[in-house]
């Protein structure tokens, strides 16, 4: 068996070898590492595990505290804060499970975006295709995961920033119900919204990074049969404006589904999108939230943040403090609405996002593309946000590029939905290859 040190060593001789033009990570703790990796080595050898997480890589975005460092969260705007005091919350979990904490992550500024650009610290390319963008706004987190350079990934997800890079670079990605994950030590984005989850590349992975995070014990999941089970599919906008390759590969995945014994349904939630979109039609809760949370360097730090990044959360800071409260009022009124929507399916399916991982020149080039691109790609996975639920991508079977298949259930049926999950991942892995 490959030690710890070993593994993680390799790890690190290839992010020297492209010290020069590091994108995927915007730190690497190689000394705090090597001594993790040498512990759990030792702990191997004496017959010892601190659990499943004991020796495993992980990598951290760049919004959660390390002691003794400035959490930037992606921004030069940040780089003179004072340094965190101690780590993070769900670091310090991760690291009493023995995980051997490899570095930060690269991120969008303020995690404020889909896709995955960083004007100050650039884009990592998609793992598939360094051409294409990573997705965001855990870019690098996704990146990290497809490419080998850790084995479980941390970010956050406020709309979609732990799945989008998940499907976009072919790994899971995990989203958690609101506040499972203590968010002490993580820098917000929208304190409403924002969860703390894991990348990998099983759904088991995923399961243990979160139970540890969570506070909880970890466990082996229980793939659930999918005879009997029930697939919601909520045909309408959220199935509109596919790319060919995503609409092929989501209707492949169904039927696979279908044929291993699950029951497929149309579960329209038209209604509920339309007041959720009424209620938010001023500004987003995200975009609102944010500017509460940069106002004091939104305008006097203007010249150290994109603009691209700034401008719609600057425009959200006009809004008085009423129009917020009026819409988290029709946001809990909507949440209990779907909540209720969702009794009479195990799960909602959907592709995770309506595209694949475009090019990322253009979107450079272009803001009204960037700007229509970024809304694209968030469409499908902030619902789960928006409506305060879990959810999980998979990634889909014989396609040319990665393509994300999204479950989502009902508030806090976190570990449910993780045993459907493994099930149904099960099936996509079993069938791969037929009709």
């Amino acid at each position: 068996m490959t030690s710890v040190q070993d593994k993680l060593q390799a790890i690190l001789d290839r992010l020297a070898r492209r010290s020069s033009e590091e994108r995927v990570f915007l730190a690497v703790y190689a000394d705090a590492a090597r001594a993790e990796a040498h512990a759990a080595d030792e702990r191997r050898r004496a017959g010892l595990a601190l659990g499943p997480l004991d020796g495993v890589i992980v990598s951290i975005k760049d919004l959660f505290d390390v002691a003794g460092e400035v959490t930037r969260a992606g921004s030069l705007a940040l780089r003179e804060r004072a340094p965190a005091p101690v780590d993070a919350v769900a670091v310090q979990r991760l690291r009493r499970a023995g995980a051997v904490i490899v570095g930060k992550t690269n991120m969008v500024e303020f995690a404020f975006s889909g896709l995955g650009l960083n004007a100050h610290f650039g884009a990592p390319g998609n793992a598939h295709d360094a051409d294409r963008i990573p997705g965001g706004s855990s870019s690098g987190a996704g990146v990290s995961v497809a490419e080998g350079t850790s084995d479980i990934a941390i970010g956050s997800d406020t709309g979609g920033s732990v799945r989008i890079p998940a499907a976009m670079n072919g790994v899971v990605g995990f989203k958690p119900t609101a506040r499972r994950v203590p968010l002490d030590g993580v820098f917000p984005l929208s304190p409403s919204l924002d969860s703390v989850g894991p990348l990998a590349r099983t759904v088991q992975d995923c399961a243990f990074a979160d139970a540890v995070m969570a506070g909880e014990r970890p466990r082996l999941l229980v793939p659930l049969g999918l005879p009997g089970l029930t697939i919601g599919v909520p045909r309408g906008r959220l199935l509109r404006g596919l790319e060919p390759m995503v609409e092929e590969a989501f209707a492949r995945s169904l039927r696979r589904l279908e044929h291993a014994g699950a029951r497929i349904v149309d579960h329209p939630l038209e209604d509920l999108l339309d007041r959720m979109a009424e209620a938010t039609s001023t500004a987003s809760i995200a975009s609102v939230e944010a500017a509460e949370v940069h106002k004091e360097w939104i305008d006097a730090k203007a010249h150290l943040i994109d603009p691209r990044i700034r401008a719609p959360i600057a425009r959200s800071g006009r809004l008085p403090a009423s129009a917020h409260r009026r819409m988290m009022r029709e946001r809990a009124a909507l949440a209990a609405a779907m909540d209720e929507r969702l009794r009479p399916v195990d799960v909602l399916a959907l592709p995770t996002t309506p595209i694949s991982a475009p090019l990322i020149a253009p979107l450079e080039e272009d803001d009204d593309l960037y700007d229509r691109t970024d809304w694209l790609v968030l469409r499908n996975t902030m619902v789960a946000n928006q409506f305060d639920l879990t959810s999980i991508t998979l990634p889909a079977s014989d396609v040319v590029r990665p393509v994300g298949f999204m479950l989502v259930a009902r508030h806090g049926q976190d570990h449910r939905l993780l045993d459907i999950a493994a099930g149904i991942e099960a099936a996509l892995r079993d069938s791969s290859g037929s009709g």
